[in-house]
């Protein structure tokens, strides 16, 4: 039985973009409360009943969320424009050496704004 899990993790952090068109209200230094969903799919082991337990994605990932959490993301190498899309794709290649069922990395910076990366 193959089954895509997901775990959410929160985290706060300013930027500001610096390609957008001179005036743009994503020019300027801003915060956002981000949301990353992890997606991981496997099979379901059949003693455990699971794909993986939640609390070694929850290890992985927090090197990761601890480098990104308070922190003003453009001062972070490889995330000098830190659009959703760049922050998404940075968290894929730091997350799936250590993760090999990673199938998507979800991030969202407002309640209705964010995307999907698959690889």
């Amino acid at each position: 039985m193959t089954t895509t899990l997901f775990k959410d993790f929160q985290f706060e952090a300013a930027h500001h973009l610096p390609h957008v068109p001179a005036g743009h209200k994503c020019g300027r230094l801003h915060g956002h409360s981000f949301t990353v969903r992890l997606e991981i799919t496997g099979e379901v082991d059949a003693y455990t009943g699971w794909v993986m337990d939640f609390a070694e994605l929850k290890a992985a990932f927090k090197p990761t969320l601890d480098s990104l959490d308070h922190y003003y993301l453009n001062e972070i190498p490889g995330l000098e424009n830190p659009t959703s899309e760049v922050l998404a794709q940075w968290i894929w290649n730091r997350m799936k050496v250590q993760l090999p069922l990673l199938t998507a990395v979800r991030v969202k910076e407002t309640c209705t704004a964010g995307c999907v990366y698959r690889g």
